[in-house]
């Protein structure tokens, strides 16, 4: 496994992310900890997580996720081999997305007590509030990066032209820049970025996380009937993939994991490490078969004709 560089910054991460909404929520704190503990001694070194994780899950508040990372990171002494990534204006539960300097600076002291770490290595805009200024936004993480308690800033789920506007507005205002875009992207949610945000970053050397690498759970090819569906908490999720398409995906898969003698999902996480817009993509645990499979996945290297596979079998028609 190589280490990556995210975009402008001096952050290097290993090529695969852990995506920290599963913690609190499909696995608890023990479940957790084991998860990344197995994560870490892999080799891996990135874990994203927010705020807001996991408010949709009956009983919680929002922050079990930052809650349980905290925990483990004193536990374990770790905090220095490792990027933490967290997020700001969801809406925290509330259903309103909110950007604002008192907001961003209320949450961003909220997350770090959760983490019980000093600084966020990467602090993201998770959603997009119109009815902020750009620059009031940006005023609020450069406050942070002065106290120190954020290094580099980024941001996920922005339109091509907000994205635009706000690398604009920093450079028009002396403001900090959003260096890493973290998208939703695998093999069959494709247009959006190819065809939207890619550009953006490409052009800005922005670095790239993307969120969903696996389609829900989709792409590790245990979802093929109604059926199946009731496997896990997240299966009502997948229905959507459940289509010609989505099938023809799938035979492709098949067709490499038995190739290369490796799970789908690492077929599938693969297949983003060997996209030049991608720069490592972010993929949840909740098993060690899983953590298993992002070794796979980081040590394959698809030949041409792999990759033409399943460019093909992705193709929207």
């Amino acid at each position: 496994m190589k280490l990556k560089q995210l975009g402008n910054t001096d952050i290097l991460t290993m090529p695969i992310i852990f995506g920290g909404n599963v913690l609190g929520w499909t696995i608890d704190e023990k479940q957790s900890f084991e998860i990344l503990d197995q994560f870490i001694d892999a080799g891996f070194n990135t874990i994203d997580t927010a705020n807001v994780y996991s408010v949709w899950a009956p009983g919680n508040k929002g922050g079990e996720s930052e809650t349980i990372i905290g925990n483990w990171l004193k536990a374990r002494g770790n905090r220095d081999q490792l990027n933490i990534i967290t997020k700001v204006g969801a809406g925290e539960g509330a259903g309103k997305r909110n950007l604002t300097e008192k907001h961003i600076l209320e949450e961003a002291d909220k997350s770090l007590k959760r983490l019980q770490i000093e600084t966020i290595d990467l602090y993201l805009t998770h959603w997009d509030d119109e009815a902020t200024p750009i620059e009031e936004t940006l005023g609020a993480y450069q406050k942070l990066i002065e106290a120190g308690k954020v290094r580099y800033i980024g941001a996920s789920n922005l339109s091509p032209e907000r994205l635009s506007a706000s690398l604009e507005a920093s450079q028009k205002n002396e403001l900090p820049r959003y260096e890493v875009f973290q998208p939703e992207y695998n093999l069959f949610m494709r247009e959006g970025f190819e065809n939207g945000t890619a550009h953006v970053c490409q052009q800005n050397n922005l670095g790239v996380i993307n969120y969903y690498s696996l389609a829900e759970g989709f792409l590790s090819g245990k979802y093929r009937t109604e059926a199946d569906l009731n496997q896990s908490q997240r299966g009502n999720n997948v229905r959507k993939f459940l289509t010609e398409r989505g099938f023809r995906i799938l035979a492709a898969l098949d067709k490499l994991a038995s190739k290369y003698q490796v799970s789908h999902a690492a077929i599938s996480l693969a297949w983003l490490q060997h996209k030049s817009t991608v720069t490592a993509p972010i993929a949840s645990a909740t098993k060690p078969h899983h953590i298993k499979s992002f070794i796979e996945a980081s040590n394959l290297n698809l030949q041409e004709e792999d990759m033409l596979l399943l460019e093909t079998a992705s193709a929207h028609n």
